[in-house]
């Protein structure tokens, strides 16, 4: 099972990459929100992408999927639960951020799930249905420029931080300002899946 590549590109086309990792060239399928983020790479740069992996007996040959983040694999793997939502119609489906998506979501926003390449209403529909109060961890993703450093999980804070920052593409100073914040208007939180809402809460105001 493959779950991560790294290497040099090697081509790109519309929907996929070809990436060189020790001598052997991977196909890899990637959604619209992700090829955005390959614009700048030119061929021989170096790309490292999370992989989702596909292969059934109705699709006996195997599909790389590939993401910028863990967090979005992750989505991804929520999104492909719902009914009627196979791996290859999500890939041409997420040609909008996952974090908008997720907002979407929790918002009960159908008109702007019908945005997604694929998804009409009914779809759109069975998305909220399905994924609603799942998804604020997902909404709060970010991309930004900037090195990423593993922290230590000593507490439920630190856990939010590192996801923050390792998964979700968020400065450490802005992770650590998102914390703080939501620490001082909700002094009863204890676990971390109460410190995510509040942080997303934050967001929304």
């Amino acid at each position: 099972m493959i779950g991560y590549l790294e290497g040099r590109l090697m081509k790109k086309d519309k929907d996929r990459i070809l990436l060189l990792v020790n001598q052997v060239g991977y196909e890899v399928l990637v959604p619209v929100v992700v090829m955005e983020t390959l614009s700048k790479k030119a061929i021989g740069d170096e790309v490292s992408l999370y992989i989702y992996f596909y292969q059934t007996e109705r699709q006996p040959k195997p599909v790389l999927i590939g993401f910028n983040l863990e967090a979005e694999k992750e989505f991804f793997q929520y999104f492909i639960s719902v009914e009627a939502i196979g791996p290859l119609k999500a890939v041409k489906a997420l040609n909008i951020s996952v974090g908008d998506i997720a907002h979407a979501i929790e918002c009960g926003d159908v008109k702007t799930l019908k945005q997604l390449s694929g998804i009409g209403d009914r779809t759109a529909h069975k998305i909220v249905a399905s994924l609603q109060g799942k998804m604020n961890k997902f909404a709060l993703i970010r991309h930004e420029e900037d090195g990423v450093r593993a922290l230590v999980d000593e507490d439920f804070i630190q856990m939010v931080m590192d996801v923050l920052v390792s998964q979700l593409g968020y400065k450490t100073t802005d992770a650590r300002q998102l914390v703080a914040d939501a620490m001082k208007r909700n002094k009863a939180i204890t676990t971390a899946e109460l410190l995510f809402d509040e942080i997303y809460r934050g967001q929304r105001q």
